[in-house]
This record gives C-alpha cells, structure tokens and sequence, in this order.
C-alpha cells in the first residue's frame, strides 16, 4: 500500500464521497464508490444493504458490477477504484476478481479492512492478481462522514 496519488485522484474520491452522502437517505452506512477509466466516471454507487436488505450490497461490489455490466465483460480492466472507506475482504475479493488494477481509498477501516489494516487480500502473493493500492486520501473527510453516522446511532 502506498500514499501515492495523482492529480486527479483528489476529484475522483470527492465524488465518491458524494456518493456516500446519498446512502444517508436510505439510513444506511455513508460509504461511496466510483469506478473511472480514462478520466471518466464509468460507475458510481454507495451502500445499499439497509435498502436492498443484501448484505453483499457494498458500494465498492454495487459499482464494480455496474462497471462489468457497462463493459460487457467480468474483467474491469484500466480502471480504478476509488472508494471512502477501505474495503472489506469481500470487496477486496471483488476488486481481485474483476481485475481491477488499482484502488483508492479513503479513510482507513481498523475493525475490518483488507487492504492492510486487518488483512491484506490486495496484497496477497498467492493470488493471481493484485492492484496497486494507494490509501489515506481525503481519510479526515471520510472518517468525519463515517464518525457522525455513527455517533448518531449511539
């Protein structure tokens, strides 16, 4: 994992924060997804399991089939994830499947991340694929969104 970002990842992950803000509608957890190949937005979403009643309906998985439905194809190649939060091992498991090859993540997840805070899916050197991943961008704005969510259902 590393700190590295481009010019243009800091546009990309205010978007996805943005996204986020939407799942607040339906009471579910603020996190935002955007899946952009060459500059532009391919697909965008955010958690609907509260919505859907599925607990597979992750922002990062929601916008990664998007993006291979758009494509016609499993494989989301020359894109990347940008997300709010660090994903899940389920999403990460997502990210390896589709071939994505890098990811952006917000705020760090130390309960269940595995892009490195709990475990390393992405990283993981017996799998067949692992993405450049790049963590901490806009972190303080999207822990702040998670944070107040929270503390309000407490």
């Amino acid at each position: 994992m590393s700190e590295r970002f481009f010019p243009r990842d800091d546009y990309f992950m205010r978007l996805a924060l943005r996204e986020a803000e939407r799942a607040l509608e339906h009471e579910d957890v603020p996190i935002g997804a955007v899946v952009v190949r060459n500059g532009e937005v391919l697909a965008s979403a955010h958690n609907e399991r509260e919505l859907r009643g599925d607990p597979t309906a992750h922002a990062e998985v929601l916008a990664v089939r998007e993006a291979a439905r758009l494509d016609g194809s499993w494989r989301v190649l020359d894109a990347v994830l940008y997300v709010t939060l660090e994903p899940c091992a389920m999403c990460a498991g997502a990210v390896v499947l589709a071939r994505l090859p890098r990811v952006v993540y917000g705020a760090a997840d130390p309960k269940a991340g595995a892009c490195g805070s709990v475990l390393d899916v992405l990283g993981e050197p017996r799998l067949n694929h692992r993405p450049e991943v790049s963590g901490g961008l806009l972190a303080d704005e999207c822990g702040a969104l998670l944070s107040a969510f929270f503390a309000a259902r407490r």
